[in-house]
């Protein structure tokens, strides 16, 4: 921001402890943020700290609640626990918790993470004999108290981290439950990225008397990311990104789906391009997701396809192109997505995809952060009839024509392509096992069924355990109507 705000560490008056681990990872300059927010926490304030995504803000409430356990150390009481830092996604949560470890490396706090995804039982455990610091997830911290696994009448020093984020996500009632096992008296630090007048209320009832930190990054994060709008229809993005993808420049992309179901879809259609890539959503475990991460940090993936909440705590350096697939339809969103890259002053690509049902969302976009960003027609461009396989929204089966051998399972709930395919296969079936008169006699020489016939229409429909057509399955004829049930 301004020349004021580059001071140094040791003009904030943290610990020794502190400010030698810091130095130690060659921390030296703290970020507009940081300098702003850590005196104000050391002197007891609550705080409402809004700032961009990638300025820094984990330090602005890790650093003074470290110096806080070293000037008051006090050993805590069973299943309790003195700093509560609540984030929306366990991969923000999981380096949260390493910025602690890092920056408290001579200070030594105990820790826990709460997150989904690994066993309830374990993580009651490591709080079991009392910590200093744990990080959760509000779902997963409303499950151990539930279970009462987990005390908060010691808490000390509150944090809420990507509040914005936790609002969308739908954890405003266990937010609510957790804030209401909370002493009266604590300290509050709340960090948001955008400021709804969702969360002006929510801070209202959280926080007491709070001091209001807003900075923008010494540059925009927008000065630093070249954006572009590609204008095209749905059946020509697979291609567009295939195109984009394979840009001399692109060093490592993160692209973004709507759905999980969409995520995966993309990771299989650019297999069949022979770009390797990995998805990162909901429906992915823990270990799954931690070394799809891994693999995008080490260089080995170059390409992470994720959905907005997984992608929450992706702190990645190097990610040279952020690509929409899909436009988020809360444009907030937008701004944390492109901020995963043009991370600590460098240069990032932000390029997004928007077909004719999602104008909206950009309009929406461009409103929020007062740009119109530049565009380019990409329409009718595509040069498949059909879709890449494996992008397809109706999904490979249908986009290929016919049903694949050896495959019974029904599509996915909350796929669109469930529906289309429950209906293909009823028409044959109807056909063949209805109430049709047929008429009696031999069949001819060759015929596939050998099933005897009825003279008159049949009753409802008898199951008939023992016939087998030559050659064939048992069940043969309801073998349609059982391969697309419901799972």
């Amino acid at each position: 921001m301004k020349e004021s705000y580059l001071t140094t560490f040791s003009e904030l008056g943290l610990a020794e402890p502190i400010l030698k681990a810091l130095a130690e990872a060659n921390h030296s300059t703290p970020t507009p943020i940081q300098a702003q927010a850590v005196p104000l926490v050391l002197a007891g304030h609550d705080l409402i700290g809004i700032a961009q995504t990638g300025t820094g803000k984990t330090a602005a409430f890790a650093l003074p609640i470290l110096n806080h356990l070293v000037t008051e150390r006090r050993r805590p009481e069973r299943r309790a626990c003195r700093a509560l830092v609540l984030s929306p996604t366990r991969e923000l949560s999981g380096q949260i918790l390493e910025s602690f470890r890092l920056y408290g490396k001579h200070v030594r706090p105990s820790t826990a993470l709460a997150i989904g995804g690994v066993p309830l039982g374990r993580q009651a455990r490591s709080i079991a004999g009392g910590i200093d610091v744990l990080v959760a997830t509000p779902g997963r911290l409303v499950d151990l108290m539930e279970n009462g696994a987990v005390r908060l009448d010691q808490v000390e020093v509150f944090v809420l981290d990507e509040a914005d984020q936790m609002l969308d996500m739908g954890f405003i009632h266990a937010i609510r439950s957790i804030v209401a096992k909370l002493p009266a008296k604590r300290r509050n630090l709340f960090f948001s990225a955008t400021m709804p007048r969702e969360i002006e209320k929510l801070a209202d009832a959280l926080l007491t008397d709070p001091v209001r930190v807003a900075v923008t990054p010494v540059a925009k994060t927008a000065d630093k990311i070249a954006q572009k709008v590609f204008l095209t229809d749905r059946a020509g993005k697979p291609d567009l990104l295939v195109e984009v993808l394979g840009h001399e420049g692109l060093d490592r992309a993160l692209v973004f789906s709507r759905t999980k179901h969409g995520a995966d879809r993309i990771v299989k259609g650019l297999s069949a391009a022979g770009i390797e890539s990995e998805a990162i959503h909901g429906n992915k475990s823990q270990p799954q997701r931690e070394r799809a991460l891994a693999a995008f940090r080490d260089g080995k993936v170059k390409v992470l396809v994720a959905t907005d909440i997984a992608a929450r705590g992706i702190d990645v350096p190097g990610v040279s192109h952020v690509i929409n697939y899909d436009l988020p339809n809360v444009p907030e969103s937008y701004v944390h997505r492109i901020g995963r890259t043009a991370r600590a002053g460098a240069e990032g690509i932000a390029i997004s995809f928007c077909d004719g049902e999602e104008r909206a969302f950009l309009r929406d976009i461009e409103r929020l952060i007062r740009l119109t960003i530049p565009s380019e027609d990409r329409r009718g461009e595509s040069r498949r009839s059909e879709p890449r396989e494996g992008f397809s929204d109706r999904g490979p089966r249908e986009a290929r024509g016919g049903r694949p051998s050896n495959s019974p399972r029904a599509p996915r709930e909350g796929d669109r392509s469930a529906r289309p395919f429950a209906r293909g296969p009823r028409p044959e079936y109807r056909g063949e096992a209805s109430g049709e008169v047929r008429a009696a006699g031999p069949r001819p020489d060759g015929a596939r069924h050998e099933r005897p016939r009825h003279e008159g229409p049949r009753p409802e429909r008898a199951r008939t355990e023992g016939a087998r057509p030559e050659g064939g399955r048992v069940n043969e004829q309801r073998g349609p109507r059982t391969s697309f049930r419901p799972r």
